[in-house]
């Protein structure tokens, strides 16, 4: 009988050693390197595979495959318009925020299509899940469940019932029998999602594994695993707060810039239509250190409310916190004020939150951050009735944005008056109605414009 083997792999990057050491040399992270036993792999020539027959791509590229929506209709945006038959995804959240809501859902609204749908839980009992599918409206003869952790068996079902999608809840309790190691160590996780993606693109079924975020807020595995699958979808909010994003950040057959919104209830995770109305519904109208800006999702805008409160650093070092914000550019647009306006903010603290939390990624929304400061700093309230839409520049200039038009489209349907964008974008509104335009050129043209 062939022994297995000691190594030391990193819980981080997976990176192997044939010794134990404290810090990863690849991802420099301390205390990362456990333990693991590795069985050897049987001489390879004893069984050699097959070499699989060529086929030309030209040939290939002509035979469309057909999505399989859910019904989601955020959902279904997010990934790219439906599952894609053969696909690996992979859905991660903090716990609690409702992955397993989600794919529930899901799985009841395939099965009410008439489509074989199988749920493997390894966390989860046979009652607690039926329970919740009776709550969510869910159970369905097509959908099936097994208290199941062993790929091997899973595989087994997948033959036998020959399912149109799969569950996995989740990867991190499910392990192979062929391996030594225990289930949820970086080798176990490893081997365990490249049988099921074999499985899935030898049978032509979607499947669909949920994965644990560590306390850092990254996939546990980690970044192996993401390069496995060929969805990764990340499922964000806050536990306190009803609303749930969606996003894409890894994508084989779509984009990855589009933002799913949900509202959590009892009856699950329901679509919101119109999120730009659901994030500025109880803003205060004649508080100062407010402002609306405009953030782009993939195809979608967002009008969003963006909050500062400035006070004086009593504490001794000035306080940077941010929600929903990249503090760096937080601390480079504070710089701009200091240098080109003249504003200490050296002796100020300053706080920023972006309501509804929602995270905003793009340059688009600088200057409407910066009018927030500036009003908290000042005590003077903006128009409520105003967006603020621009890219702020190192020398105080604002520069120009994208998809201008389909941001005041927005703004206009929710009956916003006036827009302060850049100069440089006048040329892309001509013959727009219903909204005034303010250009500016700089952050000084905007500040006494607004106040």
């Amino acid at each position: 009988m062939v022994k297995s083997k000691t190594i030391y792999e990193c819980e981080h990057c997976g990176t192997q050693y044939a010794k134990w050491q404290g810090k990863c040399d690849t991802c420099a992270a301390w205390e990362s390197i456990s333990e693991v036993r590795v069985s050897p792999k049987a001489n390879r020539n004893d069984h050699l595979t097959p070499v699989q027959e060529l086929k030309s791509l030209h040939d290939s590229a002509n035979q469309k495959f057909e999505r399989m929506t859910t019904g989601l209709e955020e959902f279904d945006r997010v990934i790219g318009g439906g599952f894609v038959p053969g696909s690996l995804v992979l859905i991660g959240g903090q716990p609690g925020i409702g992955k397993s809501t989600l794919l529930l859902q899901i799985s009841g609204l395939l099965a009410a299509q008439n489509q074989t749908v199988l749920y493997f839980s390894g966390e989860e009992s046979l009652h607690q899940v039926a329970d919740r599918a009776n709550r969510l409206g869910a159970a369905e003869n097509h959908l099936k469940f097994a208290n199941e952790q062993i790929v091997e068996n899973i595989q087994a079902a997948v033959e036998k019932f020959k399912p149109t999608a799969v569950i996995v809840d989740s990867i991190q309790t499910a392990y192979s029998e062929r391996s030594d190691n225990i289930p949820g160590s970086i080798s176990q996780i490893r081997e365990s999602a490249e049988i099921l993606m074999r499985s899935a693109k030898r049978t032509n079924t979607v499947f669909i594994l949920v994965g644990h975020i560590t306390k850092d807020g990254f996939l546990a595995g980690p970044k192996m695993l993401e390069h496995v699958v060929d969805t990764v979808l990340y499922l964000e909010g806050d536990r306190q707060n009803q609303f749930r994003m969606l996003r894409a950040v890894k994508n084989r057959f779509g984009s990855t810039h589009e933002l799913g919104v949900f509202e959590m209830g009892e009856r699950g995770l329901t679509v919101v239509k119109n999120p730009s109305e659901l994030f500025l519904g109880n803003r205060a109208l004649d508080v100062s250190g407010t402002a609306i800006t405009s953030h782009l999702e993939g195809s979608r805008s967002f009008l969003v409310e963006v909050q500062a409160l400035v006070s004086s650093a009593v504490y001794g070092n000035p306080q940077r916190n941010v929600t929903g914000y990249d503090l760096r550019r937080l601390s480079m647009l504070l710089a701009v004020l200091d240098r080109r306006l003249g504003f200490g903010m050296g002796t100020q603290d300053v706080f920023v939150n972006v309501v509804g939390g929602l995270r905003l990624e793009e340059t688009a929304v600088d200057l409407g951050i910066l009018m927030a400061v500036l009003s908290s700093l000042k005590d003077i309230p903006i128009d409520p009735h105003t967006v603020i839409i621009g890219e702020v520049g190192l020398g105080g200039e604002v520069r120009g944005v994208s998809h201008l038009r389909q941001r005041l489209a927005e703004a206009r349907k929710l009956d916003f008056r006036t827009v302060v964008c850049p100069s440089v974008n006048q040329k892309d509104l001509s013959n727009l109605k219903g909204i005034q335009i303010a250009p500016v050129k700089t952050v000084s043209d905007a500040l006494k414009l607004l106040f």
